[in-house]
């Protein structure tokens, strides 16, 4: 037995177009998830205790159960309730929340975070409360949360490959059928592999960049 690369690379239109659904499913899932994650900490944060108490509620139950089971019940359990979805947008829709609840976590934690000395400092200089919010919180809580978050992102990613249970022609789907119709399941799993280290590498250097780029809103507590 032989390690034979050009088995898998004879494939390349279908493999480019798996690495096509799950960059298109990462992306996309990740951006839904950060915006639902956020208006959610906000609202958790100044909702009042009703509304705090309901999502911590559904953030907990979302954070305590794997994604595997959260992704079985949105496809298969979808039809229950009048939601017959197919697989992309069943996968996307799981990824989005799956995302939306850790992505709450880090935003509510970095909102905390931001020293309160900073929000009556603006006050005293007579800066409205929207002034406040874009000047000194969002800026400030941005450089808080950016390791966590680009950590998600990372995690995220790497569930896309999960949504092949679901039959979503993402990567892991077609380059595991190409590896069981050529019988070169190494082939297969080294150019996976390869293809979601690729992406782990360049996301970290996309979040190096930017927390250089934002590092003048870095803050020292007194």
């Amino acid at each position: 037995m032989t390690f034979d690369i050009n088995v898998i690379i004879g494939q390349w239109p279908a493999i480019v177009s798996g690495a096509g659904v799950t960059i298109m499913i990462w992306i996309l899932g990740t951006i839904a998830a950060a915006v639902i994650g956020f208006l959610t900490a906000v609202a958790r944060q100044y909702g009042g205790v009703l509304i705090g108490k309901a999502l911590g509620a559904v953030v907990a139950v979302l954070r305590g159960t794997p994604f595997l089971i959260q992704i079985f019940l949105v496809y298969y359990g979808g039809p229950f309730v009048g939601l017959d979805l197919d697989p992309v947008p069943a996968g996307l829709i799981g990824i989005s929340i799956y995302g939306a609840a850790y992505f709450s976590e880090i935003f509510r934690s970095g909102f905390q975070a931001v020293p309160k000395g900073h929000i009556e400092a603006g006050e005293c200089v007579g800066l409205t409360r929207r002034q406040i919010v874009r000047r000194i919180l969002l800026p400030e809580m941005t450089m808080l949360v950016l390791p966590p978050s680009v950590n998600m992102v990372v995690i995220l990613m790497k569930e896309t490959a999960i949504l092949s249970i679901i039959t979503v022609p993402e990567l892991t789907a077609t380059l595991s059928a190409i590896g069981s119709q050529q019988y070169a399941f190494v082939e297969a799993l080294s150019m996976l592999a390869l293809f979601y280290w690729v992406l782990v590498e360049l996301t970290g250097w996309l979040g190096n960049l930017a927390e250089t780029k934002l590092s003048r809103f870095r803050f020292f507590n007194a």
